[in-house]
């Protein structure tokens, strides 16, 4: 290495700098004579020497941590991603591109859910009809035929015999998911049915209308059990809590309410919004260690915390909220548009997003931070869904496909 004038000055009074300053007096006054140094060294030389080599070994230590991270991406480049069996289920995020793009839409989809037992997808969409699919070899299965507008919702029972649907033409549909047939059709809401849901035990679904209100029907018998009033404008979801004890529903009120089933009283309004309230879901379980590490609450013995809730809104944010102390413990802030779905991942640790900036994102809520973010669709990313338990995602766009994306 050839150094120029300059740099072989400085780098012999760093020297005559480092020997005078440990002492080595008599290799100093040879190095004078030798290197021609005339006079003292100036002030700026001290202990440079010193601070040079401790940041050379640095420095080529992070050139190395770099490379190492470069020749995994090339890797994961190649490959498609970090294989699976490195990572853990609970780590496992979607990567593109996409395993299957299904076609079949005439509309806008609007929503997207999985089976719980089988490899299907169900699609709701703004032509009137629900289609199923096959996410595991990507072929179409069949559509079903029964609302005269728009599908706003479609949810199914925890054994997956039965499939609830919601829409706009005002009317709540139950089919039987073995013979596809509608079995059921629930009028009683006055306006757009915009979301449905199972209570727990199967027996009863709870819905949600532009007309303001919330209601519970009994799946035997089609009857409207109880109605939840309360909110001041169209209510865009209704989620049932882990239990059956509680809903949450979301509102173009910019509020998010939670309810007590069996006294139908509101027992909290939730206002931080600055915009309609598209989506709501609850956390689950395993995810309530995280949510404590990251807001660094420490839960004393026997005490739990929680029940948490998070909320997607038109003003592009996502909340969490601490329904037990009824207050906003976090704002994930990121998206470029409304978002439409949220969700925690199975494992617990991240938020899955959806948005009208047409991605779908993976949030490290722990430390507030968005992790990945995916290009999901050309238009508005209306609605996805993560397998409990195998490695899939689906989404549903206003571009008309819905898509699978494997996860590793």
């Amino acid at each position: 290495m050839v150094l120029s004038q300059r740099q072989r000055d400085e780098l012999n009074k760093a020297i005559a700098d480092y020997l005078r300053s440990n002492g080595y007096e008599n290799a100093l006054a040879e190095f004078h004579k030798e290197a021609d140094l005339g006079g003292d060294v100036e002030k700026k030389y001290n202990g440079l020497l010193e601070k040079k080599w401790t940041s050379v070994i640095r420095l080529q230590k992070k050139v190395m941590d770099l490379e190492s991270k470069l020749n995994e991406a090339e890797r994961e480049f190649h490959s498609g991603g970090p294989t699976r069996d490195k990572r853990s289920p609970t780590e496992w995020i979607p990567r593109p591109p996409e395993r299957y793009s299904l076609q079949g839409h005439r509309s806008p989809i609007t929503r997207v859910v999985l089976h719980p037992v089988y490899s299907v997808v169900v699609s709701s969409s703004e032509d009137a009809t629900i289609k199923v699919w096959d996410y595991e070899t990507g072929d179409y299965e069949r559509s079903l035929k029964g609302h005269t507008d728009a599908v706003q919702d479609v949810a199914f029972d925890h054994t997956g015999k039965v499939l609830a649907s919601c829409s706009a033409d005002m009317t709540i549909k139950l089919w039987d998911f073995t013979s596809y047939e509608c079995v059921k059709t629930m009028h009683g809401h006055d306006h757009n049915v915009s979301s449905i849901s199972f209570m727990p035990s199967g027996d009863f679904v709870v819905s949600s209308s532009r007309d303001k209100t919330i209601k519970m029907w009994e799946v035997a018998t089609g009857y409207c059990v109880k109605t939840f009033a309360g909110h001041r404008e169209w209510v865009r979801m209704v989620k049932v809590n882990p239990d059956g004890s509680l809903l949450a529903s979301a509102s173009n009120d910019q509020t998010v309410r939670v309810w007590v089933v069996a006294t139908k009283e509101c027992k909290l309004e939730l206002r931080e919004h600055d915009h309609v309230v598209e989506c709501i879901n609850w956390a689950p379980e395993n995810a309530h260690t995280t949510i404590n590490e990251a807001i660094g609450a420490e839960i004393k013995k026997g005490q739990r915390s929680g029940p948490f809730l998070i909320s997607g809104s038109r003003d592009k944010t996502i909340k969490m909220w601490d329904v037990s102390a009824g207050v906003c413990i976090m704002t994930l802030v990121g998206h470029d548009n409304w978002v439409r779905g949220v969700q925690f991942h199975p494992g617990g640790k991240f938020i899955v997003s959806a948005s009208d900036d047409k991605t779908l994102r993976i949030w490290d809520y722990k430390n507030k931070r968005c992790q990945k973010t995916l290009a999901a669709h050309d238009h508005f990313v209306t609605s996805f869904d993560f397998h409990r338990s195998a490695p899939f995602v689906i989404t549903g766009s206003v571009d008309l496909n819905v898509k699978v994306w494997e996860c590793r």
